[in-house]
């Protein structure tokens, strides 16, 4: 057995008994930051808030598989994240459901963000993944002379997401419902552009203990334009909450797409204005059938 000198135990005795005496300090820290955090879109990561994409105003007929890599960069925070998205007509173009999960996201942040955030540490010491996003949607009108395709959509975010000390994900629930509006401006044998826009509501679960939900406007507008097997859509969204903490996000959002087949690849950039501090870029490989 080695022989530990009287000193020498000594020093790993203290050692040890001040890191056991100091621990609940550092655990009372961090838990103390997460009730500093401001629930809304410019305070948490870039996935915290998911805004509901802008839709042609009609229902699929296809089930869609896709897989998607993004990158969000921002000054204090740079953000890599891995989505599987399934959609899946129940009714084919009267209803459908769709099913969004963040399998893998990685950050760094900055030390200025993370303590205008109020957030434990720079980068996850662990693995993590996002929220759970579940949205039906149904026709109400479609193909009927002059009047637009209605469609109502209705989200959920589930309290799944990790890391909310970091402000990644806010460990509460969303939810929201608008109405989507779309109409052929021109459409030819092989060519289209498309008006649609969106109008509803838009709720989530805070951590402040008088205001316990923040409600907010949804609002999104936008063209689609076919041309064979080529598609760009551009469309400006976001949300508008009522208490002006940084709830106010918008996206400018565009999408490049390909089709083969029943193969589709997919280019997208989104440009943050107000809130959405984020510039995003991805791209996206769905198969449908």
């Amino acid at each position: 057995m080695t022989y530990l000198c009287p000193m020498y135990r000594k020093s790993v005795f203290l050692i040890t008994f001040l890191l056991l005496a100091l621990s609940p300090l550092f655990a009372q820290n961090w838990r103390e930051n997460m009730k500093n955090l401001i629930y809304s879109p410019r305070y948490f990561g870039p996935n915290a808030f998911p805004l509901p994409e802008l839709r042609s105003g009609l229902t699929t007929t296809q089930v869609l598989i896709e897989l998607r890599g993004e990158y969000h960069h921002y000054t204090g925070d740079k953000t890599k994240d891995y989505l599987l998205r399934f959609l899946y007509p129940i009714v084919k173009g009267k209803a459908s459901i769709e099913f969004f999960f963040i399998f893998k996201e990685a950050y760094h942040m900055t030390p200025a963000m993370r303590d205008e955030r109020h957030t434990d540490g720079l980068t996850s010491p662990i693995p993590y993944a996002g929220d759970v996003v579940l949205t039906s949607s149904y026709q109400l009108l479609d193909k009927k002379k002059y009047l637009p395709d209605i469609m109502l959509n209705i989200g959920l975010k589930t309290a799944s997401g990790g890391r909310v000390v970091d402000a990644r994900f806010t460990d509460a629930a969303s939810y929201w419902a608008d109405l989507t509006f779309g109409g052929n401006l021109f459409s030819y044998p092989h060519s289209s552009l498309r008006l649609q826009a969106m109008g509803g509501f838009y709720c989530w679960m805070t951590n402040d203990l008088v205001h316990r939900q923040n409600d907010a406007i949804l609002y999104g507008i936008g063209f689609t334009a076919h041309h064979r097997l080529i598609s760009f859509s551009t469309d400006l969204s976001g949300i508008y909450g009522y208490k002006d903490n940084g709830d106010r996000p918008i996206h400018l959002r565009n999408a490049l797409s390909g089709e083969y087949r029943h193969n589709v690849l997919t280019l997208r950039f989104t440009y943050g204005i107000g809130d959405r501090l984020y510039d995003t870029y991805s791209v996206s490989y769905a198969y449908t059938f």
